[in-house]
């Protein structure tokens, strides 16, 4: 695994915007989309990379057998209310498309799960189109970590068997990223032969004499994709509506994702499968001794409110306070790489329950937050 400087295509912005990605750069004028660089990874490390996902994917299941088993619901901040929500999704099998696994790697030491980001994944248009549509420009003779657009569209052909039957509504929040997120993975279900409409979230609305959510024609909506977290829909004023018996609405990502996009994942992890060599030791009633580890809070985004104790100095993460009553994480500190002042992260799809591709952020520091760039990559030999 390396960082190799390349050349930047002289067009690159006209590009990104035909292929859906208009969010290439910060507000302040820095790069988001970064090409002046790529990540370089053998073909070792990719199925290095690979075979950690498929592992990490079975853990996370069997952890989510032992908390519905154990009645854990408490360490995660989760409402009772919604815990037989939670239980009827998996026991319905409820269908999940898609999940990130953010792993810490130097090509040396194996694979280090971060976190799981598991119900709102985002930077999928990067990983799937913008960086494969780079490769052919720029290294088409080579490969790389991505059948993610092939096994969406299979996901989704999978998916219409058990979603009901009508128009599924893709949800998305007004920012350029859930909208143009939204969009791509609507394309995915319409190639896949799904009827789909896309609508803003605040259209969605609830109509009592129907019992049912509907769109802004009064029309019922059945199945929904939603670029929302859970969290958040649990203080929403229709919160209520998504307990109803039958429920009114097929979400997806579905309601048992719930405990595995929740950072208290990390320490049931390693409570139950400390010999994993993809784990980091993690606790949630304090660092148990540990001298650098990382504090996250349970229920978090882009870095907010995480702080890094090392070498005895701790950094911290932009302040959010919206995150952190729920509680925290603590977490060993991973090593993760640095390429002369770029720290790589990289996030691992998961599409259908297998590995189907990678996209790597890169930091100036040790925690990835909103300011993090996206850098394509390659496999060599």
């Amino acid at each position: 695994m390396r960082r190799r400087a390349v050349s930047a295509r002289w067009d690159w912005k006209t590009r990104l915007e035909s292929q859906g990605l208009p969010y290439h750069t910060h507000e302040d004028g820095l790069p988001y989309w970064r090409e002046e660089a790529c990540y370089v990874f053998s073909r070792q490390e990719i199925k290095e990379l690979e075979t950690a996902v498929t592992q990490l994917q079975s853990l996370c299941l069997k952890a989510v057998e032992h908390v519905l088993a154990k009645d854990r619901f408490a360490e995660y901040g989760i409402p009772a209310a919604f815990v037989p929500m939670i239980r009827e999704s998996w026991e319905r099998d409820e269908v999940s498309i898609y999940g990130r696994f953010d792993l810490a790697f130097d090509g040396e030491q194996a694979p280090k799960l971060l976190e799981y980001n598991a119900d709102t994944p985002t930077s999928l248009v990067e990983a799937a189109i913008a960086q494969w549509f780079w490769l052919e420009d720029q290294f088409p003779g080579k490969d790389q970590f991505n059948s993610l657009h092939e096994r969406l569209v299979e996901a989704w052909r999978r998916a219409a068997g058990y979603l009901p039957v009508g128009t599924i509504a893709f949800l998305y929040q007004d920012t350029w990223e859930d909208h143009q997120t939204v969009a791509y993975l609507r394309n995915t279900a319409d190639l896949a032969g799904l009827s789909t409409l896309q609508m803003p979230l605040e259209d969605l609305g609830w109509d009592p004499k129907q019992r049912a959510f509907v769109d802004l024609d009064e029309r019922p909506v059945r199945a929904a994709f939603k670029l929302y977290p859970w969290e958040f829909m649990w203080q929403d004023a229709f919160a209520p509506h998504l307990l109803e018996s039958p429920r009114p609405c097929t979400f997806l990502e579905p309601a048992w994702k719930m405990l595995l996009s929740n950072k208290a994942l990390l320490a049931v992890l390693w409570e139950l499968f400390p010999e994993s060599p993809y784990l980091l030791p993690a606790y949630l009633d304090g660092p148990r001794g540990m001298t650098d580890y990382v504090k996250k809070p349970i229920l978090a985004r882009e870095g907010a409110n995480v702080e890094i104790h090392g070498g005895g100095q701790i950094a911290q993460g932009l302040k959010n306070p919206c995150y952190g009553s729920e509680g925290y994480v603590y977490q060993a500190l991973a090593k993760v790489p640095n390429f002369e002042g770029h720290y790589p992260i990289l996030g691992t799809w998961v599409v259908d329950g297998e590995a189907a591709g990678m996209g790597v952020r890169e930091s100036q520091g040790l925690i990835t937050d909103n300011q993090s760039a996206f850098v394509p990559h390659i496999i060599e030999g």
